[in-house]
């Protein structure tokens, strides 16, 4: 798995994907989808796909593939290990989503919440794979939001698969274990080597959990508040817990055009600048016109 780019540039969001088995452009494939780090108030969003061919789904239980959350940082790594070992037919996608992308697609003028930016995430990679040439027959998906609602919404998008959408399917797929792994890997890795390209001179980098309620996470996050420029890139600004210190701590800025409450009566508003008028406004004539008798000629 090579991040290398995310290392380079983390303020964008990056695809990471292995090799397509052979076996896996001949023959039906299940795929598992599962996300890691969708809590924290730091550090990036990863969703992960994994596949194989549906014949040897039994293998991944030989691997002993789990919920991510049930094994240590020591048992992923060798899992997601013998994952990538299996490559003549196992595959993986990863889409690692930017703290800066999701906070900015999460506050812009039209609502984004965070179950469409995971939705419209699985999406694209269960298309990536395809894409591809994976013959995805079946897919099956760890819910976020309602389950029901979710798998309606996928098999709108897929009418060919068959979709399955459950609360807790990283404990009940080995495919979605599988996929489970390869974002939980994917993420500490990202959070563990980040680099930060603020100056963060005198700030402990010991961030704690990064969850919101973690006593460690809130002291890092009040720590590394600039006043007037706000957070690092690491930080998810959009998460209330990251608000409220900046609510408190930071410099106001107040915005004359701002919709939630009037401007000064002396200001005007840069927006009336581009207001349409109703009625074309007459200027007066230069003297020059005037002086020699000259007038608009508005027909011939």
């Amino acid at each position: 798995m090579d991040l290398g780019a995310l290392e380079r540039d983390n303020s964008a969001s990056r695809l990471l994907a292995s090799a397509v088995p052979p076996v896996c452009r001949t023959q039906p494939c299940s795929l598992g989808i599962d996300e890691a780090g969708r809590g924290p108030v730091l550090g990036p969003m990863v969703y992960g796909i994994c596949y194989c061919p549906t014949a040897q789904q039994g293998d991944l239980e030989i691997l002993k593939v789990a919920d991510s959350k049930t094994l240590t940082e020591t048992q992923r790594e060798q899992l997601f290990e013998q994952l990538n070992a299996a490559k003549d037919y196992v595959g993986w996608a990863l889409h690692v989503l930017s703290p800066n992308f999701i906070s900015t697609s999460m506050q812009q003028r039209a609502k984004y919440n965070l179950n469409a930016l995971s939705h419209d995430t699985a999406i694209g990679l269960i298309q990536h794979a395809l894409d591809l040439g994976v013959q995805v027959a079946e897919v099956f998906v760890d819910t976020v939001g309602p389950a029901e609602k979710y798998q309606e919404k996928l098999k709108r998008q897929f009418p060919g698969l068959e979709v399955t959408v459950r609360a807790k399917a990283d404990a009940l797929f080995p495919v979605v274990s599988a996929a489970s792994i390869c974002a939980k890997v994917a993420r500490d890795r990202a959070v563990k080597n980040w680099k930060f390209v603020e100056d963060l001179e005198g700030v402990e980098l010991d961030y704690g959990s990064g969850y919101p309620n973690d006593p460690k996470t809130k002291e890092w996050l009040a720590q590394s508040l600039d006043p007037v420029f706000g957070y690092p890139q690491f930080v998810r600004f959009s998460w209330s817990t990251a608000q409220t210190i900046l609510e408190s701590k930071a410099v106001p800025v107040h915005w004359d055009d701002s919709e939630d409450g009037p401007s000064p009566k002396s200001a005007q508003s840069l927006l009336s600048f581009f207001a349409r008028k109703d009625a074309p406004t007459e200027r007066p004539l230069h003297r020059f016109f005037h002086e020699r008798k000259l007038e608009t000629v508005t027909g011939l």
